[in-house]
């Protein structure tokens, strides 16, 4: 997956991961200047000490006493790359606010560079999650939380390593209860889960293979092995423990991650988990096609069934 960026963008998001400025990212001189939503209200805010995230209200929801669901959404990036604040999550957030009619709220998580572990994207993403749930008695530092979500109506959003984050997220509230906060459930897309022996079409495509070593490698994951449950769910013996109620899950027929998917699918329904499991497939494209075609069908059909999936018990 690779997006180009202009020099003034690519300094900008160079200098707002390594310094963790979330100032930074509300622009200024030096920096982009925000792009134009019409159709949200949005913020930039600060969670807590170096953790920041783009919160974003439909502008539909003008009766004040309207609760909303909320999604908090992982960005993917291999763990390494990408922001919160810029195209293509931005862009496709937006898009997901419009559709939905639902409050967004985009992670921008500290990455796994050289200066930081692995560990952080995911101590980071939890962060994220205990920040929400301080506003589910209505007494939160962020007063669009606190007045406009429904807190019996909360998801987790990710795509690719942003989807890793997001399921990981959910078996941690599955085992570490957060006061005020039931995840109802999660949405992967493309979900990047791994591990060390190939399984489904992974045997006949070699190069692939490594490609998906790489990124857990890369990342600082080596230490870990691919076969350590962040990565590689299919072998948590505590996957029945996934703390929500229903999960969707889409793959891409030319994605090298889509049999993991299939198979994650398969195992929640056979494990012991009691909660209700769909998957998509969509053939003939490729890994985060909903990021490289925006206005493709299939990117209209994606943000329809996650609509659906977000207005459904």
């Amino acid at each position: 997956m690779a997006f180009k960026l202009e020099p003034i963008l690519f300094l900008f998001f160079l200098f707002t991961i390594v310094s963790r400025d979330c100032e930074a990212a509300k622009g200024g001189p030096g920096y982009p200047p925000q792009i134009p939503k019409p159709d949200v209200n949005y913020k930039d805010i600060t969670m807590v000490k170096g953790l920041c995230a783009r919160l974003y209200v439909p502008k539909t929801a003008i009766n004040p006493n309207q609760k909303l669901p909320l999604v908090v959404y992982y960005h993917g990036g291999a763990f390494v790359g990408y922001s919160a604040f810029l195209s293509p999550h931005d862009d496709f957030v937006y898009s997901l606010v419009k559709n939905s009619s639902t409050i967004v709220l985009s992670v921008e998580y500290g990455l796994a560079t050289n200066n930081h572990p692995l560990s952080v994207p995911f101590n980071d993403s939890w962060r994220a999650l205990k920040w929400v749930a301080s506003h589910s008695s209505g007494q939160g530092p962020e007063e669009w939380i606190n007045k406009k979500v429904d807190f019996s109506r909360v998801f987790l959003l990710g795509d690719s390593a942003g989807a890793t984050l997001a399921h990981s997220m959910t078996m941690k509230a599955g085992s570490k209860m957060l006061k005020g906060l039931d995840i109802n459930g999660i949405v992967l897309i493309h979900p990047y889960f791994w591990g060390s022996k190939p399984i489904g079409h992974e045997a006949k495509e070699a190069d692939k293979r490594a490609g998906g070593d790489a990124v857990w490698n890369n990342a600082g994951g080596a230490r870990l092995g691919l076969d350590n449950p962040l990565v590689n769910p299919l072998v948590d013996p505590k996957l029945a423990s996934l703390g929500c109620s229903k999960v969707l899950v889409f793959i891409a027929g030319e994605d090298i991650y889509r049999d993991r998917g299939f198979y994650y699918c398969e195992a929640l329904r056979t494990n012991g988990w009691k909660g209700k499991v769909e998957l998509v497939e969509t053939p003939g494209e490729k890994h985060v096609f909903h990021l490289n075609e925006p206005n493709s069908k299939n990117t209209q059909d994606m943000l329809h069934r996650i609509s659906s999936f977000l207005s459904t018990a």
